[in-house]
Order: C-alpha cells, then structure tokens, then sequence
C-alpha cells in the first residue's frame, strides 16, 4: 500500500475569467481530513478502472475493471487485495448505489442499464430496468432523491447522437429481466442532447438540477430539474482556465452540495454555485469518485491502474452514509 503525499498551495482556486490556472497554485478543498493522505488501495496496471460505489450493507467497496478481453465488477476485499464480483459484464461502467441498496451499472456493449442485488458472492439478482440496441453505449447512471434515474449515453464515434435519459422512478419495473412500464409510465426518454459527449451525471442533493460532465467540450453544464423529471436548458456549471485539458469523467457530491468533479488535471471540489474551493492532484487519470467507508467520510478515486481512497471531513450527499 503506497502513500502519496498531498501538498496544499497557497492560492485560491481561480475560475474561468481568471489567468490559467497551475495545479500546484490550487490548495486542498477544505473538506479533506487535514493532514490526509491519498492511499493507493488497489493496483493493477493492465486495467482500467470505473465506477466506484460503496455499499453500506456489505461495508465493501465495488468498481468495474476494464481488461483487453473482458470487463468485470470487482469487490475491494481489503487494501491490495480484490475479488471478481461479477465476470464478464458487457460493459458495465458507471455504478451508484440505488435507493434500495442495489447497484445500479451503465452496460455499455450490452446497451441496457442494469440493477443488481448485492449478495456475498456475486449479484443474487440481475434486472434489465432499460434496454435498446440503438444506444451508443450508455456510460453513467444516477438516481435523484425522487428515485427517478437518469444515465448518459455518448457518442464517442462522432459525438453527433449523445445523449441524456431519464426514465421515472414509476418505470423502474423490471418483468421477466426486461424494462416493463406499469402505471402509464413511458420507456426511458431523451432529455439532453445539447451535448457532444455527456459522460458523468449526478444530481443534486435536493434534486433540483441535474449535473453532466462533456468529455469533449472538457466542461461540466447544469440543468434544473423540472416537476416532470426533465430538465429546462442547461448551462456551463464550470471551466477552469487550466492548460490541462484531460477528459471530464465522472463525479460525486457531498452532504453540503459541493461536487467532486473529476477531469482536468485531478479532482476539483466546486461549490454548488460553480466556485472552486479546491482541488486534489492524482498521481494518474482519475475516471471516477464516490463517498463511502465508515459513516461516508471517504472518498474513493478510480483511476488507470489503480483505485485510491481521501479520509474526509464529510460524508457523501448519500443520508445512508450519515
């Protein structure tokens, strides 16, 4: 298990209208434990890690890994040490932890979004909750406070037909392993197509707007989230003047609204107004971030090769981590 040592600078961080902004000129969102550590928890330097999520029932951390051949959900079993979950998984790459405490995956080559029911070994349960062949391939998935779901859908070929779904916590009703709405609701329906490559999305923690990541424009927009479930015109949330241009991923929020977005150079911590309050440079690309561990104060950093973990002064915007 290796330590790499986080230094805080100086400077706040600048915005947009600032001069570019330097890495090492932005200090450490006030939020980190002081005197806190990134720790390396897992390596594998064959493999591209994802969608991080804990769950609270197992006190176990999930993440997808991404071989040359395979695609699988792995379970951190402790520091070093990580057992395969689920195998060959078509995809899966976004996670979150639904409201029922089943992961929710964002199947990309199987073109479905997926619910899974945790058990010791494996899924004692998988549910098709959206499936269509006409997706690119969905990337990330949410759940808002409402239990309405939203995931992304990126063209990543010609960055002509992403997308953004939601589909209503009413249609969320798998039968016989396929999306089966009751009550009147629809299939999931484009909400989002303003964007040339959504990829991370999240909502707030009174779910009122929809965040989403563009991993072309290198941006994160905003979206207010009507009565409905869908959304009214979006807006750039963030953009740090930065020279560095890495890809925007995926994301996660704390008990006080602020984001973790992660992209541009590491993980920026941005107030719910779209003010950086600080940043956290990885040692690698980082794709995603979650809140978990013992009552939600860890932040948990999937990156190219290897998975990372930030003792924290807050929990996740998750109540079940409180």
């Amino acid at each position: 298990m290796r330590r790499t040592r986080i230094l805080a600078a100086c400077f706040a961080a600048a915005v947009s209208s600032a001069p570019p902004v330097r890495a090492d000129e932005v200090p450490l969102p006030p939020t980190v434990q002081p005197e806190a550590s990134i720790v390396e928890i897992y390596r594998d330097e064959e493999l591209f890690f994802e969608g991080p999520v804990w769950a609270p029932a197992s006190g176990k951390l999930f993440f997808t890994a991404f071989g040359k051949d395979n695609q699988q959900i792995l379970r951190l079993e402790r520091p070093g040490t990580a057992a395969v979950w689920l195998d060959h998984t078509q995809g899966v790459n976004g996670m979150f932890l639904s409201r029922e405490g089943k992961i929710l995956g964002a199947q990309a080559y199987g073109h479905r979004v997926m619910r899974y029911a945790v058990g010791p070994d494996g899924p004692v349960e998988e549910e098709v909750l959206a499936e269509n062949p006409a997706w690119n391939q969905p990337n990330d998935v949410c759940q808002s406070p409402s239990g309405d779901l939203y995931f992304t859908d990126p063209d990543f070929k010609e960055r002509k037909n992403s997308a953004v779904y939601h589909l209503p916590a009413k249609g969320v009703a798998p039968r016989s392993g396929a999306f089966a709405p009751r009550g009147g609701a629809s299939a999931p329906r484009k909400i989002i197509s303003d964007m040339p490559l959504p990829n991370g999305v999240i909502a707030s923690n009174d779910g009122r707007t929809l965040y989403v990541s563009d991993s072309h424009l290198k941006l994160w927009r905003a979206y207010p989230v009507r009565g409905d479930g869908s959304v009214g015109p979006g807006r750039t949330f963030f953009n740090p003047d930065t020279p560095d241009r890495a890809d925007p991923d995926g994301m996660t929020i704390d008990e006080r609204g602020n984001l973790y977005l992660t992209g541009r150079g590491g993980v920026w911590a941005v107030s719910a107004a779209g003010e950086a309050i600080g940043f956290i440079p990885m040692p690698r690309f980082c794709s995603n971030v979650t809140f978990g561990g013992p009552q939600g104060r860890m932040l948990f950093m999937t990156c190219k090769g290897a998975v990372y973990s930030l003792a924290m002064r807050v929990r996740g915007g998750d109540p079940r981590y409180w």
